[in-house]
């Protein structure tokens, strides 16, 4: 499922990607990892950098786990940040207002490639 397209980009298969389903990948963002992951909710698909804006940790407690188990929002495994899946905002738990920092996701075809944030993470 994961191909590489160039250093700073990642793709796979939207028909791989069902809705309530993710993915994780790494990018290469200004010379540095970073661990990012892309979600299908209600058929849009939508990609951030795994980091919460309350504590730094990764989102995800165990691997490519991301949402409610109602599959209505993204929660940090940490703290029970609750963010919206389509903008990433913070709506519960210790950073309300914050958001997640979002990644490009463009569509070619049956192609998702998501790319670096225009700023640096």
């Amino acid at each position: 499922m994961e191909e590489p397209a160039s250093p700073t980009s990642w793709s796979c298969p939207a028909s791989s990607l069902a809705p309530g389903q993710s993915a994780k990948f790494t990018l290469r963002c200004a010379d540095r990892a970073v661990e990012g992951f892309l979600v299908n909710h209600d058929g849009g698909f939508y990609a951030y950098v795994n980091r919460c804006p309350h504590a730094g940790t990764t989102l995800d407690w165990w691997p490519n786990e991301f949402f409610t188990e109602d599959g209505g929002h993204l929660i940090c495994a940490t703290h029970g940040a609750v963010y919206l899946p389509d903008t990433g905002l913070c709506i519960a738990g210790p950073c309300p207002g914050a958001s997640l920092t979002p990644l490009a996701v463009v569509r070619q075809g049956d192609t998702l490639l998501v790319s670096c944030p225009r700023a640096e993470p």
